[in-house]
């Protein structure tokens, strides 16, 4: 079986589930249904929510065997609570991933990501 279309391939456009077909008796079923919202994830999150369910939910194992740190993984769970449209609860859990995802991308150095991330504990 193929996978997924989630875009069309011509334009990029959101699809829309048209027809279920019943593999059995051929029954079909027409109108316009919505995907669930695991459906609407980009493939490269829901590889990762394929991982972390296989790791129970363990990020220092999902972290081995995705060859990624500890921030990143953090970061991508973030990301992945999100794009679910749950609210992430915590301001600064968001915030500290996104200081700390710099500071792996060489765009902070050590010293100013501990100055940021101090001052967002002080509040300022």
């Amino acid at each position: 079986m193929k996978k997924r279309l989630a875009k069309c391939p011509s334009c990029g456009g959101d699809l829309k589930i048209t027809e279920y077909t019943c593999q059995n008796c051929k029954t079909k079923i027409i109108g316009s249904f919505s995907q669930d919202e695991l459906l609407s994830l980009p493939e490269e999150l829901l590889d990762f929510l394929k991982v972390f369910i296989k790791n129970r939910g363990n990020l220092s194992e999902l972290q081995k065997e995705l060859n990624i740190s500890y921030p990143t993984a953090r970061s991508k769970l973030e990301e992945l609570v999100t794009s679910l449209g749950f609210e992430v609860a915590n301001r600064q859990v968001r915030e500290a991933s996104k200081i700390i995802k710099k500071l792996e991308e060489g765009e902070l150095s050590a010293e100013e990501a501990v100055q940021l991330l101090n001052n967002m504990k002080k509040g300022k």
